[in-house]
């Protein structure tokens, strides 16, 4: 009674308050969201992307950025999937083109090598039966904001849409796609990069 209808409309009230901001790319997300995030992470910083190679492209200096996150206490994890598994060979397919899936995993792989080994950085392969659903839905976590890019059909990760949560309370969008990523990462494999 006290909001118009028209305030009610555009005011979030339930679960959709989680959604910070929705990109119709996640090259539409702006490198310096990503920044804010990863610096602002304390406790968790879980890439679970397919490949997660544009990460080291778009952020300056981030081998030294997870350094120090990693030497202040936090948790890093990479989930990536087999560059030789055949989820990967059939989207290579499917995006036909020039820079290969396999070659943007290793990518990463290469990047994560450089970090050596550390405790506290922790990297994953999907497991065979769960690439399919790796493949199609890269979850990136920071503490309480993850940043959620569901692929569509032929399209890679940067031409699909983008969506930054935040987490407002139990069962909501965000914990929702955590809880996907976990379970991922739960039945992957260890990698030693």
């Amino acid at each position: 009674m006290i909001w118009p209808k028209a305030v009610q409309e555009r005011v979030k009230t339930g679960h959709d308050r989680e959604l910070a901001h929705a990109y119709p790319y996640r090259s539409a997300c702006p490198s310096t969201v990503w920044g804010e995030l990863i610096s602002g992470a304390s406790t968790d910083i879980f890439f679970a992307g397919y490949t997660n190679y544009f990460v080291w492209l778009e952020q300056p200096a981030f081998i030294e950025t997870l350094r120090r996150k990693i030497a202040s206490g936090c948790r890093v994890r990479f989930l990536l999937g087999d560059p030789d598994g055949e989820v990967t060979r059939q989207r290579e397919v499917i995006e036909d083109v020039a820079l290969s899936v396999g070659t943007r995993i290793r990518i990463s792989l290469e990047h994560l090598g450089r970090l050596g080994p550390l405790d506290g950085l922790e990297t994953r392969f999907s497991g065979p039966e769960d690439a399919v659903n790796h493949v199609s839905l890269s979850v990136f976590r920071f503490d309480q904001d993850a940043l959620v890019t569901p692929h569509l059909a032929r399209l890679v990760g940067h031409d699909s849409p983008l969506l930054h949560l935040r987490r407002q309370g139990d069962g909501g969008m965000f914990d929702r796609f955590a809880e996907h990523a976990e379970e991922l990462w739960g039945r992957g494999v260890p990698q030693t990069p």
